[in-house]
């Protein structure tokens, strides 16, 4: 009698334990605000909360510090029972990986890392597809040939867009140039702003943001200037010349990822979705942009989203004349990922 009363306890028990919510957490790098990389996030933290209802408990820690801070509360996101702790930073992928090792039944996802463990993934997104095709606008609407690109770190990350924009742009305007001013920062709208201004300032006529504030485009709206926003749909910071933005759609992945942790399917991968996928877009163009040269993003939009053109399809040559990539060839993920070299157009240099 005893026995059986067991069993029926432990089935109980097994219920209960299988009907809880999956506990989630996500770890930002800045405050979520109302643009750039966390207010991504945070938007596809909302997206999976509404899509899965009871079935997960979310939580969220913005403004998390780099090194020994963000392991205490990846520390203790595991104690208090949360079982998938997506960290969406780069800067966090050691302590990630330090404190995975520790909690084997937790799973932990890294945003733009490249460690994997078995309770471990990585996940990002190829923006640089969006990217491309700003430039195709940007190339298209520049009236003295000078566009200006506002950039965060010299990292593969960055100087990736900023080639694949400048590949947009000199597909419908060869002669055009690509001007790099480095601000070292993601979050730093005092100092974002100022690097626009003096591209302004040296003539540009269009302004590029890879930063996380909205500042690049305000200056630009304040001197007249078109503006590209990054992250989100940047159009209420420049309501009278922003034409467009390369976005993330962040939900896309998290609703996949959730949905195989919830139907045990869950494995280790490095994530790298697409245009294809939807985890990057193309906010939608103002009226600004002409409609040929809609029409034109579009049909390029529809190539890179069935694989029938990729971005770094060769030739294609460095900022001094050299033949990087034969015609016939294309850059490698592995060399993407690793990029340290600027395609021809850019002016600018990469820091060592």
């Amino acid at each position: 009698m005893r026995k059986s009363l067991l069993v029926v306890l432990l089935v109980l028990v097994a219920a209960i334990v299988l009907a809880s919510p999956l506990k989630v957490a996500f770890i930002y790098v800045g405050p979520v605000g109302d643009a750039g990389w966390t207010y991504t996030h945070d938007l596809g933290r909302q997206y999976v909360q509404k899509l899965f209802g009871d079935k997960i408990q979310v939580t969220y820690i913005e403004s998390v510090p780099e090194g020994a801070e963000a392991i205490t509360v990846l520390k203790s996101l595991a104690s208090r029972g949360f079982k998938l702790i997506y960290t969406t930073s780069f800067s966090y992928m050691q302590q990630t990986a330090q404190v995975a090792k520790q909690f084997p039944n937790v799973i932990f996802e890294n945003c733009s890392g490249y460690i994997t463990l078995p309770n471990m993934g990585d996940y990002f997104g190829r923006i640089y597809q969006a990217e491309f095709l700003t430039g195709l606008i940007a190339g298209a609407m520049t009236k003295d040939g000078k566009i200006g690109y506002v950039g965060a770190y010299p990292i593969p990350e960055v100087i990736r867009g900023i080639n694949a924009f400048t590949i947009g742009v000199r597909m419908v305007n060869p002669k055009a140039t690509v001007h790099v001013v480095w601000v070292n920062s993601w979050y730093d709208p005092a100092t974002e702003k100022e690097a626009a201004l003096s591209l302004i300032n040296a003539g540009c006529d269009i302004i590029k943001s890879e930063t996380d504030s909205a500042a690049p485009l305000q200056a630009a709206e304040e001197q007249h200037v078109y503006a590209i926003g990054y992250n989100s749909d940047m159009v209420k910071f420049a309501p009278h010349y922003y034409l467009t933005s390369a976005i993330f759609n962040w939900g896309k992945f998290y609703e996949m990822d959730i949905k195989d942790v919830l139907n045990g399917t869950w494995k280790p991968r490095e994530y790298w979705g697409g245009l294809d996928d939807g985890v990057v877009g193309l906010a939608p163009m103002t009226d600004l942009v002409p409609p040929q040269t809609k029409k034109l993003v579009e049909a390029m939009k529809e190539e890179l989203r069935n694989h029938k053109f990729r971005v770094f399809d060769g030739p294609i040559y460095d900022q001094n004349g050299n033949l990087k990539v034969p015609a016939g060839d294309t850059v490698s993920d592995a060399d993407l990922l690793s990029m340290n070299w600027f395609v021809e157009g850019v002016i600018g240099k990469i820091p060592k």
